[in-house]
């Protein structure tokens, strides 16, 4: 190695720049930021200020940054304004300037269901082309109205990608300002018989293409983490069904009629709180009677002096008759 080529790689082992990230803060990073779409922009110090090309004394390089390892988890920390820190370096050897992220993942711990559902649930069922969510309470009854998410699955795998980042993203956000800290998903196993029951033979080549369970599953995994909302997994049968026999009526009004997949959400919510599909259910019989016997029992008939409907009278009446039993 000669003498400049040693001199380079000396200096550019000292060309760098780094900044930490903060949670909170535009995509987890205020000095230097870099978009979902990989777009490089360092805060300027005052004495630089006059070399900004962007506003609030901002300089965005020409070039964009693209995350081959581990991009996809870099892009949901980033969306969800998390703690990314950064670091701008120059390979000599090859003359090319790399950006390396890192970020620290806390251990996901397991959460106690009763913990989890404590401030209610949003349940959420899964279509083809949208996530249609519903907000239940502790008791399990719908509060305010329904939520669908779409999504586009056409297009380049990165468009697809893209798209269900994009309603996963909107979802948790919708579900952090109603204050919930529970999802409650069907459990997506196209594996099991009780599908073919659902969707039919012929649909569900159709449906099983059409709905992104494995992406669906890693993402919002991933993603719920970085939120701190946890996902309970409710088995799938009969959801669909249940939810337009029990809900879809009651929950339509003149103005909004809800769907087949609305009300299945709903029975999905309830179905992870412990409850069942109806929207009500025949109370204890100590709590619907007097001592198991029913309120509405009327005395027996041999006895006029009870409270009790009158008999029918045959015949003709006239007012000088007697009362019976005088």
């Amino acid at each position: 190695m000669s003498e400049q080529e040693w001199r380079g790689r000396w200096e550019a082992a000292r060309w760098f720049l780094s900044a930490d990230g903060e949670t909170g803060k535009r995509h987890g990073n205020e000095t230097l930021r870099i978009t979902p779409d990989g777009r490089v922009s360092i805060r300027l110090p005052v004495p630089l200020a006059e070399f900004a090309n962007a506003p609030h004394g901002r300089y965005t390089l020409a070039a964009r940054a693209c995350f081959a390892h581990r991009g996809r988890e870099w892009v949901d920390r980033v969306e969800a304004d998390r703690a990314v820190a950064y670091r701008i370096h120059l390979d000599a050897a090859r003359g090319r300037w790399y950006v390396d992220a890192s970020w620290q993942r806390p251990p996901v711990r397991a959460v106690p269901l009763e913990a989890a559902l404590a401030a209610g649930v949003v349940g959420v069922d899964t279509d083809a082309d949208h996530l249609a969510a519903w907000h239940l309470n502790v008791h399990g009854n719908p509060v305010g109205r329904t939520r669908r998410f779409f999504y586009d699955l056409s297009g380049t795998a990165s468009h697809r990608d893209a798209q269900l980042r994009h309603a996963l993203t909107r979802l948790l956000h919708w579900t952090r300002r109603l204050g919930v800290a529970a999802i409650a998903i069907e459990d997506l196993d196209f594996t099991d018989v009780k599908t073919r029951e659902k969707h039919g033979r012929r649909r569900l080549r159709r449906v099983v293409h059409g709905i992104p369970t494995g992406r669906l599953k890693a993402r919002l995994v991933s993603m719920a983490a970085e939120h701190a909302i946890a996902l309970v997994a409710v088995d799938a049968a009969y959801t669909s069904r249940w939810g337009a026999e029990h809900w879809q009526q009651p929950t339509s009004t003149a103005s909004r009629k809800t769907s087949r997949h609305e009300a299945a959400s709903l029975v999905i919510g309830r179905r992870a709180q412990g409850l069942g599909a109806r929207r009500r259910t025949a109370p204890p019989p100590h709590h619907r009677s007097d001592g198991a016997g029913h309120r509405t029992v009327q005395a027996r008939h041999h006895d006029p002096r009870c409270e009790e409907p009158c008999p029918a009278r045959i015949g003709g009446r006239t007012r000088s008759a007697a009362p019976p039993g005088v």
